[in-house]
C-alpha cells in the first residue's frame, strides 16, 4: 500500500494539472462559469429548504432545522456518488491519452474523484455559511472534518480504481452502478437519522445499515456539521480501516490489469 501511495504523489504535478483542466472544462462557455460551484449548493438547500418547510413536516425535533441536517449529509454523499458514476467511464473516457503516451492510468479517475472534491469543499464552505445563520453550534470538533475528508478520500478512490477498470471490460456497468447508488443512497443516513424508533426497535436493521461503510462516514459528518460534537472515534477508526484496506486490494487489481487496459479501450 505504501508503494501505492508514493506512485500516486509522484504523479502529483500531472494530476493537478489534469485537475484544473477538468475543472476549467466543466464550466466553459458558462456565463457564470466557476461560480456555478458555489451556486449549485445554494440552490440545492434552497430547493430542499422549501420541500421540507413547506410541504414535508419533519417530525423530529433533534434533526431541526432539517435542511441543515440534511445538508450535512447529503453534500459528502454527492461527492462520493458522482466520483463513483464518473470514475466508470474514466479510463474510456481518457482513452486518446493513453494511447499516445505511457501514462498512469490509475490517475484518470482520480482526476475525477478530486475535482469533485473540490466543488465539496466549497460546499462546506456555503453550508457553514447558512449554519452561522441558523445558530447552529460551531465546535472546535471542526477541526477533524480534514481526516473525514482525508478517509472519504480514500475510500472514494477505491471505489474509483475498480469500478474504472471494470467498465473496459463491462460497459454496461456504469448504468448498473447507477441503479445500485439508488439503494445504497436510501441504505445509508443521508435523509434520515440512525436514532430513528424504527432503526433502533429493530436490532436486524440497525447491524445491517451499521455494515454499510457510509453510515460511519455520513454519521461523522452529521456530528462535526449539524450536531457540533466530534465524531464517534471508534465508528470513524472502523471505517478508515475499511478505506484503508479497500484502497490496497484496489490498487493491486488495478495493477494487475493495468498493462491490457490500453488493449480493452
Amino acid at each position: 500500500m505504501g508503494s501505492a501511495f508514493r506512485q500516486l504523489w509522484n504523479a502529483r504535478a500531472l494530476v493537478y494539472v489534469l485537475v484544473v483542466r477538468e475543472l476549467k472544462a466543466r464550466y466553459r462557455g458558462s456565463v457564470l462559469g466557476f461560480l456555478w460551484s458555489l451556486m449549485n449548493p445554494l440552490l440545492l438547500l434552497a430547493i430542499y429548504g422549501l420541500v421540507f418547510a413547506f410541504i414535508l413536516e419533519q417530525r423530529d425535533p433533534s434533526m431541526s432545522p432539517y435542511v441543515l441536517y440534511l445538508a450535512s449529509g447529503l453534500l459528502p454523499w454527492m461527492w462520493l456518488s458522482s466520483s463513483v458514476l464518473q470514475s466508470c467511464t474514466a479510463i474510456l473516457d481518457g482513452s486518446a491519452l493513453l494511447r499516445k503516451v505511457v501514462f498512469p492510468a490509475e490517475v484518470l479517475p482520480i482526476v475525477y474523484i478530486l475535482s469533485n472534491g473540490v466543488h465539496f469543499v466549497l460546499s462546506l464552505l456555503i453550508y457553514l455559511g447558512f449554519a452561522v445563520a441558523f445558530h447552529l453550534p460551531l465546535h472546535v470538533s471542526l477541526i477533524s472534518l480534514p481526516l473525514i475528508i482525508a478517509a472519504q478520500l480514500v475510500f472514494t478512490t477505491a471505489l474509483g480504481l475498480v469500478l474504472s477498470a471494470l467498465t473496459v471490460y463491462f460497459r454496461d456497468l456504469r448504468d448498473l452502478i447507477g441503479n445500485l447508488m439508488t439503494l445504497w443512497f436510501f441504505s445509508s443516513p443521508v435523509i434520515y437519522s440512525m436514532e430513528l424508533p424504527t432503526i433502533r426497535r429493530s436490532a436486524v436493521l440497525a447491524t445491517l445499515l451499521r455494515v454499510n461503510p457510509a453510515t460511519h462516514l455520513l454519521e461523522a459528518y452529521h456530528a462535526v456539521l449539524f450536531y457540533g460534537r466530534w465524531p464517534d472515534w471508534a465508528s470513524w477508526a472502523v471505517f478508515t480501516a475499511v478505506a484503508l484496506l479497500a484502497f490496497g486490494v484496489a490498487y493491486g487489481f488495478f495493477h494487475r490489469l493495468r498493462d491490457t487496459l490500453v488493449e480493452e479501450v
